[in-house]
């Protein structure tokens, strides 16, 4: 479908409409309005009248943390006791003393401990309880349940509500609303599932995510130029650049593709973006690693650290070794100096080495559960927790607006896509034991603009099993156990403020903070 600024319908969306409508389809309405206003600016929708209730001009962040495994909700923040269950020793319950309540809250805090991970000679030793009360008021459970247990589909659906939005992911529609004015609105370092785009090709190709390897090492790649031992001047460069232009335009190949849309976004990509990377100098104000001669000898190439790299090497310290850590300190970066406002990241399947018992990351992250559940849970979730907490510890401390007071971390929302929720039962009173994947599960949101200190839905203790909720009233519904993947995609852009009109998606108000 073309987009015009005029708000009118071209001619070709017009009969598709009406054809539709001779046909008695249900989805006139919003192919009207609500599929053109879903790609118009929140500028050019105030342009053409529409009130800006929700946005106020100013960016809004999004932290997408991709639990890839499957991170389990009972294993976490809505555990259950072995006293609280009929059938506790053939169900994933826990000790009561692994299970601690939190004054105050609805969440609950597992401790758990153990000499090794599965067949890995390194112990897990994890408490849950320092992050919920640190934490509580700014975090939301919501309960789901899937419709996939393979792994990429679950991920990405996750991100897109099952399609929910003309199958954008959230990353994409936070882009859209927010990121016009940033270079790379959308960063991915996410794996498997958590790095596809969505599946709505009328978006701008800038709202899609800018895939990101390593992450220590990409800043040093957005100068054409620095870094480089004896390169010409700047001015030579920019005669060089405008040269190739030139002739790349007068080539026979330029000629005959002129037309292309892929030419133009790369002619684009060259001449626009390029140098707006190069003049905010992010390979500097990106860049993590220290000057530490002869290993990393920046300045011998003119080259400098962050001003904010002594304090992300001191929150990250395993940055340069643990994928997780050194995506956790440039997806930061990435938000402070409005080169983005969606950032993903996670941990993927791969074997990280490092940390102080010598594995960073285990073999297939959260899905090591299938050789050890309980010990990977516990490793797992501490290892995410751990790179949320120092986020928040950073965003909380970085100024965003001197004018009203508010931090970075006022304006940022950190979600926790996991692909699905593992199995419930277990061999009779087993401690150490494998799972599966399973649809039942629940999502964790943390940021001042949800409603803090909340669970949405519940769980049967006699199941382990979590039920749904009204998402606009937040009413638990017990027995429900129906797929709800748009209400969580819808959950986390109202809670974030986002103009959905035209959208089609659920009312989800009960995830907004009043």
């Amino acid at each position: 479908m073309t987009l015009k600024h005029t708000g009118r319908l071209s001619r070709r969306e017009m009969l598709r409409a009406l054809s539709l409508c001779a046909a008695g389809s249900a989805t006139l309405g919003p192919l009207l309005s609500g599929c053109r206003e879903s790609l118009q600016t929140p500028e050019a929708l105030e342009k053409l009248g529409r009130k800006r209730d929700l946005l106020d001009g100013k960016p809004k962040f999004l932290i997408v943390i991709g639990a890839a495994g499957g991170a389990s909700i009972v294993d976490s923040f809505l555990a259950v006791r072995q006293s609280e269950c009929a059938n506790a020793g053939a169900l994933n319950t826990f000790p009561d003393a692994q299970v601690q309540s939190v004054a105050g809250s609805p969440f609950r805090a597992v401790k758990y401990s153990n000499s090794r991970l599965g067949s890995i000679p390194i112990p897990v030793d994890t408490d849950q309880l320092a992050f919920v009360k640190k934490h509580m008021n700014d975090m939301l459970v919501a309960t789901s349940v899937g419709t996939s247990v393979n792994h990429n589909i679950a991920q990405k659906r996750s991100l897109t509500g099952n399609a929910a939005w003309r199958g954008r992911t959230l990353q994409e529609a936070v882009a859209l609303q927010w990121g016009a004015s940033m270079p790379l609105p959308n960063v991915n370092m996410g794996t498997g599932g958590y790095s596809e785009r969505g599946t709505d090709g009328d978006l701008p190709l800038a709202c899609f995510g800018e895939t990101v390897v390593n992450p220590s090492l990409w800043p040093l790649g957005l100068d054409g130029s620095r870094g480089i031992a004896n390169a010409p001047s700047k001015d030579v460069i920019a005669l060089a650049r405008s040269t190739r232009n030139a002739l790349d335009e007068r080539s026979i190949f330029g000629r005959t593709f002129q037309d292309s849309p892929a030419l133009k976004r790369w002619h684009e990509q060259r001449s626009v973006q390029q140098p707006k990377l190069e003049g905010m100098d992010l390979i500097t104000r990106l860049n993590i690693l220290p000057n530490a001669p002869p290993q990393i000898p920046l300045a011998q190439y003119g080259l400098d650290s962050s001003p904010d790299g002594a304090r992300l090497r001191a929150a990250f310290p395993a940055f340069f070794t643990d994928p997780v850590e050194g995506q956790a300190a440039l997806a930061f970066l990435l938000l402070k100096y409005r080169v983005s406002v969606s950032v993903t990241l996670g941990p993927d399947f791969n074997v990280a080495v490092g940390g102080p018992n010598g594995i960073a990351n285990p073999p297939l992250a959260f899905d090591i559960s299938h050789n050890d559940h309980r010990g990977g849970q516990a490793f797992m979730w501490a290892r995410i927790l751990g790179a949320v907490d120092s986020l928040i510890g950073l965003l909380k401390s970085e100024p965003f607006d001197a004018a009203t007071g508010e931090s970075m971390w006022d304006r940022t929302m950190i979600y926790v896509a996991t692909d699905f929720g593992r199995t419930r039962p277990r061999p009779t009173h087993a401690t150490e034991f494998g799972s599966g994947h399973d649809l039942n599960n629940g999502f964790l949101l943390l940021s001042p603009m949800v409603k803090g200190n909340t669970v949405l839905g519940g769980m049967d203790p006699n199941t382990t099993l979590t039920y749904g909720f009204d998402a606009r009233t937040g009413q638990a519904q017990p027995g429900k156990v129906t797929s709800n993947e748009p209400d969580i995609f819808s959950g986390v852009l109202t809670a974030m403020g986002a103009d959905l009109g035209g959208s089609g998606l659920p009312d989800a108000s009960a995830f907004k903070r009043a």
